[in-house]
């Protein structure tokens, strides 16, 4: 068994940072309207309020009255258009700050890779950027205490440049298991900017159902080339 996998949540560890689109059922939308916001992508409460409504309505099966109701109910939920510092302050608790197995480094980034967001790492070929990508699949498995988030990876891979035989030897510097590492790390290799974002829609119903604490996509904007 794995630390993160022994080790008993803490209290703060259950503040969720998502409410999944189940949630609408309890305020009157119908199973089946939930299913298919789930087919279009969509399974967070916080999903279904980011798209426009003409997004939404583009969704097969989904009118523009039953957007309008689901709309509603999304902001019965999150209490809203508006919530308090104290509430903001509250949500911000279960933010973790992942180490990047560097001190320096994570002195910089102010604790090291901040969760519920996006952080890019840009540089020369052969500057390292891969290798913190590998180091953090291991340390975000880590207990909170230990700097890490205790939680799952999601690895998409665009380059072909994931190793695994490289993920071992971080997991011993961190007295880990390394075939439990690797279990816990799920792996996609994007061909294509299609099956890239086909990727990202896959892994985000799987967050929903179980814990992870940090995606990796290495590299981004490798099928998006800059002009």
């Amino acid at each position: 068994m794995t630390d993160m996998q022994q080790r008993p949540e803490e209290e703060e560890d259950n503040i969720p940072s998502f409410i999944a689109v189940g949630e609408l059922q309890k305020y009157g939308i119908q199973v089946a309207d939930i299913n298919k916001l789930k087919a279009g992508g969509i399974h967070t409460v916080t999903g279904v309020t980011m798209q426009t409504k003409k997004a939404l309505t583009s969704l097969k099966g989904l009118s523009e009255g039953k957007v309008d109701k689901i709309l509603e109910a999304c902001m019965k939920i999150q209490n809203g258009l508006f919530i308090t510092g104290f509430e903001c302050l509250h949500k911000r608790a279960s933010v973790v700050k992942l180490t990047t197995g560097s001190k320096s480094l994570d002195k910089l980034l102010g604790g090291g890779i901040e969760t519920q967001s996006i952080t890019e790492a840009f540089g020369e070929f052969r500057t390292g950027k891969t290798q913190i990508a590998h180091t953090l699949a291991v340390t975000a498995q880590l207990a909170r205490q230990d700097g890490g988030g205790q939680g799952r990876v999601a690895y998409i891979d665009t380059e072909g440049t994931f190793r695994p035989e490289r993920i071992g030897p971080i997991a011993d510097r961190y007295g880990l298991d390394r075939d439990e590492v690797l279990e816990n790390i799920v792996y996609g290799r994007a061909y294509t900017h299609e099956h890239q974002d086909a990727l990202v829609t896959a892994i985000a119903a799987k967050m929903v159902e179980e814990r992870f604490a940090l995606l990796v996509q290495n590299r981004n904007s490798h099928f998006y080339p800059s002009r």
